[in-house]
C-alpha cells in the first residue's frame, strides 16, 4: 500500500472487500436503505483510517475491525428504531411463505435469530459464518480465542434452542 496514491489504495481496497462491509451491515442493519448508508460510514472510517494501517496484520482482519466498530457505534445510537424495525422483521419473517422452500425458510429464521443476538453475540456469529478461525475472530472482536471458542459454542446451543421453539410453535 506504499507506493500507490491513497485514493487508488482506498479503491481497490474497497472493491477487493467489498463483501465484508456488506455483510457486516447487513447483519446489523434490518434494510437495505440502512445498510447503504452504514457501508458509506465504514468506506469513510477506512478511508480515515488508512494512513493507520499496519501491514503486519491481514487487511480483512483490519477491514473486518473497522465495519463491526462502526456497525456496533451505528447500533448503540439507533437502537430504539432498531428495536422497532425487529420486532416488525420478526413478524414477517414468522409469517409462512408458501412459496419458499424449507431451506430458505431455515435461512430466514437463522438470520431473524442471529440479528435478536447481543451485539458481540452478533459480530461473533457473522464471523463464525465466513469461516474464520476462532484465532482470527479473536483478534478482530479483541477477546481470547478460548472465549471465542466458548462464546460460539454457547450461541449454537442458544440458536438450536431458538429453532427448537419455533418448529414447536409451528406444529
Amino acid at each position: 500500500m506504499s507506493t500507490e496514491t491513497p485514493s487508488l489504495v482506498f479503491q481497490e481496497l474497497v472493491e477487493q472487500h467489498r463483501g465484508i462491509l456488506f455483510k457486516v451491515a447487513k447483519a446489523y442493519c434490518p434494510n437495505e436503505e440502512e445498510q447503504q448508508d452504514l457501508v458509506q460510514e465504514m468506506m469513510i472510517q477506512i478511508w480515515q483510517s488508512l494512513h493507520r494501517y499496519n501491514p503486519q496484520y491481514k487487511i480483512s482482519t483490519w477491514l473486518y475491525r473497522i465495519a463491526l466498530n462502526v456497525a456496533i457505534s451505528h447500533y448503540r445510537k439507533n437502537i430504539h428504531r432498531q428495536r422497532k424495525q425487529s420486532t416488525i422483521s420478526a413478524h414477517v419473517a414468522s409469517t409462512p411463505d408458501l412459496d419458499a422452500s424449507e431451506k430458505e425458510h431455515q435461512l430466514k429464521l437463522l438470520e431473524q435469530f442471529i440479528n435478536e443476538l447481543k451485539e458481540l453475540d452478533k459480530a461473533l456469529m457473522v464471523l463464525y459464518l465466513e469461516d474464520r478461525s476462532h484465532a482470527e475472530i479473536a483478534e478482530i472482536i479483541g477477546i481470547s480465542v478460548s472465549n471465542v471458542a466458548t462464546k460460539i459454542g454457547r450461541i449454537k446451543d442458544k440458536l438450536k434452542q431458538r429453532f427448537s421453539q419455533q418448529k414447536n410453535q409451528e406444529k
